[in-house]
């Protein structure tokens, strides 16, 4: 083709650039910029609207923090709060729920109010009483850990009503785990000592033993107290061999020396059912295998606290 005719394509494909740019800017940023002012009076009126009618919905403890301009709201007189919620306040939710089964220890009191107008028609003590309750067992069927939520009720004056609505009604104190804190360092500090230099039980060949000396007996008497402190812990007993013999015959031979300490164990003021023996016959030696006193210290059992 001829220099003029490719330059006439040239000069299309400009043109058809600029009209594509032209409609797709009018198709989608004017779009845009339309929708942005709609946005703002919608904050704009979530700004003003607390004054009038609203109580936020708040959660603030120590790694919590959540607000919302929506709430849980109540009829008067009613105990139970009116279902579904708004999804902000959902959303609140999931989060405690995250929150409160990453931090087992923490516990939140839930206070619900009513006012003294209000007649209370329930068994509860108070009428606000009932509906911290209600929020409970709200939250519970949300998947909240039902140990870790108290109630309070308190009858006041007056609450934020519009007609018939109580507005949120709730409030949510995160209690702070006073004495937590340092038992639990003190329960860290003893199993990095337990796992750190761990009960190790060596044994002659194909036989096990029992006689401790004074320094592995202050072992067991740690790994005792730390199984009562520390309730959900488990004790693992993990059993290993020379490499005389076949592999099959050393691996069971570990288990056993792993059953037999956990045997002991039990004798000794563990709960048997909270040791898992185990064991990795000749995999993991310590020693060498290529002479007696190697193989003696490959001969054993270690116990750590999972």
């Amino acid at each position: 083709s001829s220099p003029m005719s490719k330059k006439a394509l040239y000069l299309l494909g400009i043109v058809i650039t600029f009209i594509l740019g032209t409609f797709l800017y009018l198709k989608f940023c004017c779009n845009c910029t339309m929708k942005t002012p709609t946005i703002d009076t919608g904050k704009v009126s979530k700004v003003v609207a607390p004054d009038e009618t609203t109580v936020p919905f708040i959660l603030n403890g120590s790694g919590i923090d959540y607000h919302t301009n929506d709430n849980i709201k109540f009829l008067k007189n009613s105990p139970t709060a009116l279902l579904p919620v708004g999804d902000s306040v959902s959303i609140g939710v999931q989060n405690l729920k995250t929150f409160l089964i990453a931090n087992p220890k923490q516990k939140i009191t839930i206070t619900g109010y009513a006012t003294s107008d209000e007649t209370n028609t329930t068994t509860f003590e108070n009428l606000g009483l009932a509906r911290a309750n209600d929020i409970k067992k709200y939250f519970v069927s949300q998947g909240l850990p039902d140990p870790q939520l108290n109630t309070k009720g308190e009858v006041i004056d007056k609450w934020q009503t519009k007609k018939d609505t109580l507005f949120g009604p709730v409030k949510y104190a995160f209690e702070a785990p006073e004495a937590a804190p340092a038992v639990t360092d003190e329960w860290i500090i003893l199993k990095e000592k337990i796992n750190g230099d761990p009960l190790i039980l060596h044994f002659s060949t194909n036989k096990s033993r029992d006689q401790l000396t004074t320094a592995e007996k202050e072992k067991v008497a740690d790994l005792v107290k730390y199984m009562e402190h520390v309730k959900e812990a488990v004790i693992v007993a993990v059993g290993h061999s020379d490499n005389v013999g076949n592999r099959d015959s050393n691996v069971a031979l570990g288990q056993k020396r792993a059953e037999f300490t956990k045997n002991y164990l039990s004798k000794n003021g563990v709960d048997g059912n909270r040791i898992t023996a185990e064991s990795k016959g000749p995999d993991e030696p310590i020693g060498e295998n290529t002479t007696a006193e190697g193989r003696a210290n490959n001969r054993r059992t270690v116990i750590t606290i999972k």
